[in-house]
């Protein structure tokens, strides 16, 4: 047993998972066990749904291992990002005794789920260029924190936390807290994953998603990469039948060959897009300038962000309103869209087109 498994919650470690009929019907053919209907009653591509999908099919847990640069025990799959983080919060916190840590402005999923789960919340804020006090953070993770939480890049700011960074940390932390990367906009980064630091740090894990990058936002596939040991503590939590089979499906094809490279078309042709918005909304006279991002949104400053907010809402433009996050009081945050989303966007905020 790896010593990260120290950290986890000590009842988490001794239950019994729940087997699911569909563990049970490895090799079967004649399926008599799970109370399903043996008539489908929906066509669907991906088989018929009148079945239980496995909880981790074999052939995408070896896709994303492929993909991510691990083996298939280092890998699991749920549904999105938020699954796996409130699994960790489950499995390592135990209410009101254990705590995690935040880096706001952040995510807000990571204190939701410690709130679920009566775990306290240890904020170590950002430095006020938006970049990560690793001493503060390692300083910060006292004897009850089990998680500490990085976003790389991060969101809302969009910057990157350097791997040298995560690396110092997890090995401070060895023993300590368990390190969660969640990488969701990776792939707009010209930077290596953290993944490459797993087999070297067991209280390391990064969290993945089709959502972004891949275009699977409502398929709700995600992934956690960790330490084998760590996959198996989860998978006694995991809901029965994790991922519909439409999903599962979805995610196999994403994985292949074709699918793969039209996401790195796509990533690229977001990251030039990013790279436009980046030099042309400074030029609106409601903005006063845009932070550096490695995501595929930017966060720019405004002279009245609320007001502007609601002008581009009235021009059937939706952003995110980020002014209640710290350090970003007078902030909008704005996805990379389409040509024709941009072209109304600048519409909205007097910037002609043909500059973009």
């Amino acid at each position: 047993m790896s010593g990260v498994l120290e950290l986890a919650r000590p009842d988490i470690r001794a239950l019994k998972p729940y087997s699911s009929a569909r563990m049970e019907a490895r090799g079967g053919s004649v399926l008599l066990n799970a109370n399903e209907s043996p008539w489908p009653a929906v066509a669907s591509g991906s088989g018929m749904l009148n079945r239980y999908p496995d909880p981790q099919p074999a052939e995408l847990l070896a896709g994303f291992a492929a993909v991510y640069g691990v083996t298939p025990p280092q890998v699991l799959c749920g549904r999105g990002s938020d699954e796996a983080i409130d699994l960790l919060v489950r499995a390592f916190c135990r209410a009101g005794q254990d705590a995690v840590v935040t880096c706001p402005p952040t995510f807000g999923m990571y204190a939701v789920s410690a709130g679920i789960q009566g775990a306290a919340v240890v904020e170590v804020p950002l430095s006020d260029d938006f970049s990560l006090d690793a001493d503060a953070v390692i300083a910060a993770a006292a004897q009850n924190v089990r998680i500490v939480f990085l976003c790389s890049p991060n969101n809302p700011t969009g910057n990157l936390v350097p791997l040298a960074t995560i690396e110092r940390i997890a090995a401070a932390l060895q023993g300590r807290s368990l390190v969660v990367v969640d990488e969701a906009y990776i792939e707009f980064a010209a930077a290596p994953s953290a993944a490459t630091l797993l087999d070297r740090h067991d209280n390391l894990a990064v969290l993945r998603t089709l959502s972004k990058a891949h275009a699977l936002a409502a398929a709700r596939v995600g992934v956690l990469l960790a330490h084998v040991d760590v996959i198996a503590l989860l998978r006694r939590i995991l809901p029965a039948y994790p991922l519909p089979a439409p999903c599962i499906e979805a995610a196999l094809t994403a994985l292949t060959p074709p699918a793969l490279a039209a996401t790195r078309g796509r990533a690229a042709n977001m990251v030039a897009a990013r790279e436009q918005l980046q030099v042309l909304l400074p030029r609106a006279a409601e903005i006063i300038g845009a932070l550096p991002s490695s995501a595929n949104f930017i966060v720019v400053r405004c002279r009245d962000p609320q007001g502007l907010y609601l002008r581009l809402l009235a021009a059937g433009i939706v952003v995110r309103n980020v002014t209640h996050y710290r350090g970003l009081h007078d902030c909008l945050r704005i996805s990379v869209g389409s040509r024709s989303d941009h072209a109304r966007l600048f519409a909205a905020l007097g910037l002609r087109e043909e500059a973009a």
